[in-house]
């Protein structure tokens, strides 16, 4: 009877081990689901943000691969204060952030808080930036930048 009562055992541990098999499977599938969903919609955003008219639109999609090669190109430079270099830092902890004020997945105004965070940090930078370092790093129309940060960029004296 001990025997009987000992294979049972090991029997329903058997079958606790195929659940748990199939429960990670299932967390698997689920996991490349999103993952794929999460792919198709930022494919999907990239492909009608190249076909947005010329407008406010056309210049959101633009700003923001704009402020981050910005940061990217400042991030190194010897002119650039530490104090800027910390605001762009935040910044980029804050897009990479899970946390936000607007969860990511409410259309059109999740990302919304992204965007203001990282312009109103590279606002904050580019004002203690040296102007001319700023100029050459920003890879985007220049009127972006001077409705980005209110700054134009100084004329150049022919002397």
């Amino acid at each position: 009877m001990f025997a009987t009562a000992r294979s049972a055992n090991r029997t329903g541990l058997e079958a606790l081990s195929d659940l748990a098999f199939a429960w990670d499977g299932i967390w698997l599938r689920w996991l490349l689901l999103g993952a794929v969903a999460i792919g198709t919609s930022w494919a999907a955003l990239i492909v009608m943000a190249k076909r947005l008219p010329p407008g406010a639109a056309r210049d959101l999609a633009a700003i923001l691969p704009a402020c981050a090669t910005t940061m990217r190109r400042l991030r190194r430079h010897p002119e650039v204060p530490r104090i800027a270099r910390c605001a762009a830092a935040f910044a980029l902890v804050w897009v990479l952030s899970p946390i936000d004020l607007i969860p990511e997945f409410m259309p059109i105004i999740g990302p919304l808080d992204d965007v203001v965070i990282v312009a109103l940090a590279l606002r904050f930078a580019a004002r203690r930036v040296p102007p001319q370092v700023l100029f050459a790093a920003w890879p985007a129309e220049p009127r972006l930048r001077a409705r980005l940060i209110g700054r134009e960029e100084p004329m150049r004296s022919n002397g």
